[in-house]
């Protein structure tokens, strides 16, 4: 393929791309497929010869399309969103196209230097405490993680080389090895300082934490993957308060925020204890610009993409006001299913709606509610996923797609509501 033939299948790519998404609430949003379904569909070895562009796109629909859980349709409710908007698309693209492996300053300047301009602004948007900035001499600054889970993970490690490092300078004569054996990490059922948790959006009292963890120089490490998208509006600011008292603190951009995944930011207050636990200088990574940072040295891989791009393209298409107003519909089409719910008294709210999370259940046995959600995802008009709250089997229903509207909740409603209604009729006979 030269690059005139790029530019003509580029364009019919983004025609079935834009004609995908226009019409994808008229697709199944659960695939109905039997694990396995696709090596029957393609032949057991890679081909021998080239095969053409046309046959690869014919494909498309006959072997991936019948297995896609369409995550983006407006009747996808299951586990949490994953950001996604044509500007975010288009950047990607252009990451492809430079296609850098960004792990040092002298490996693509643009790559480092935007990322960390990028992390400032969200961090700004979210009013972190200026600590966590880089600007021109913090200490601080953010970086691009893959998922929370490796923020996570990222956090620990920085945590467990600092207390070790604190450790040996006043008791030289102790080995790393003894040091480490005798560690504790404290955590909850959700591991760590949350956020918005998965289950159910609650909400940990970091101002409680915060503080304790200061006093016994414990790290802090807050997760808000998904809620902390919200935090960019002045009303859900405040359930942040307490973050000055953290060491690190990571949410999902890729999760609300309209930025394709992948894109996980975390934030720490001091960038050196995270260089500090990670940094690795061979010869052929040095460079004449060194006090510039490499941000290999902020994680696990040493290769890194240019998944800043993905933030400038939707922050300059959408604007503060276009994200606020973005995380503001979603919220009110979640109040809207709960104020469905509520006015059904078959049904119970089983946690506060505070963001695009609702938790309900059928009054009545974790079996009654096991069948209901069975029966809604075997129909494959909605999807939903469901959690365990104080022992209670409990439905989720997350506004996830961009596209979702007041109909498709309504539409949604109606369809659990019928299902509920035909399985209540049955046990009374």
């Amino acid at each position: 393929m030269d690059a005139a033939e790029f530019r003509r299948r580029g364009k019919e790519m983004v025609d079935y791309v834009a004609d995908y998404l226009e019409n994808i609430e008229k697709r199944q949003v659960y695939p109905d497929v039997e694990p396995g379904y696709l090596r029957s569909l393609i032949p057991e070895e890679a081909p021998l010869e080239a095969e053409s562009y046309e046959d690869v796109v014919k494909d498309i629909e006959r072997v991936i399309m019948p297995g896609v859980t369409h995550w983006h349709s407006p009747y996808f409710y299951a586990y949490f969103p994953t950001a996604h908007s044509f500007p975010a698309m288009l950047a990607d693209m252009l990451c492809g196209a430079i296609g850098c492996i960004g792990f040092s300053w002298a490996a693509s300047p643009a790559c480092t230097e935007l990322e960390t301009v990028m992390l400032d602004w969200l961090g700004k948007m979210l009013k972190l405490p200026e600590d966590f900035l880089a600007g021109t001499e913090g200490s601080g600054g953010g970086v691009i993680q893959g998922t929370a889970s490796e923020a996570t993970l990222i956090a620990l490690l920085a945590a467990r080389s600092k207390i070790v490092k604190l450790i040996q300078t006043d008791h030289p004569d102790r080995s790393e090895t003894d040091i480490i054996s005798k560690l504790v990490a404290y955590s909850s059922d959700q591991f760590c300082a949350t956020l918005g948790t998965t289950p159910s959006c609650a909400f940990d009292c970091i101002t409680e934490l915060g503080p304790i963890c200061n006093a016994e120089k414990i790290w802090m490490h807050i997760d808000a993957a998904y809620a902390g998208s919200a935090f960019i509006c002045p009303e859900f600011r405040p359930l942040l308060n307490g973050i000055e008292f953290a060491d690190s603190f990571n949410f999902n951009p890729h999760k609300w925020l309209l930025v394709n995944f992948d894109c996980s930011a975390m934030w720490v207050k001091k960038r050196s204890d995270i260089i500090g636990a990670f940094k690795i200088e061979p010869l052929y990574l040095k460079h004449d610009h060194q006090e510039s940072g490499n941000q290999s040295h902020w994680q696990i891989p040493l290769g890194r993409r240019f998944r800043s791009l993905k933030m400038w393209f939707v922050f300059r298409m959408y604007g503060l006001k276009g994200l606020q107003a973005y995380i503001r519909k979603h919220v009110g089409l979640a109040k809207e299913f709960e104020s469905l719910v509520k006015a059904d008294q078959r049904f119970e709210i089983s946690a506060d709606v505070v963001l695009g999370l609702v938790c309900f259940r059928l009054k009545g046995s974790n079996e009654l509610n096991e069948i209901l959600l069975k029966r809604i995802n075997s129909a494959r008009k909605i999807h939903l996923v469901p959690c365990q709250l104080a022992g209670k089997f409990v439905l989720r229903f997350a506004v996830c797609a961009r596209t979702t509207e007041s109909r498709h909740v309504r539409e949604a409603w109606s369809h659990i509501s019928h299902l509920a209604s035909e399985l209540l009729q049955e046990l009374r006979h």
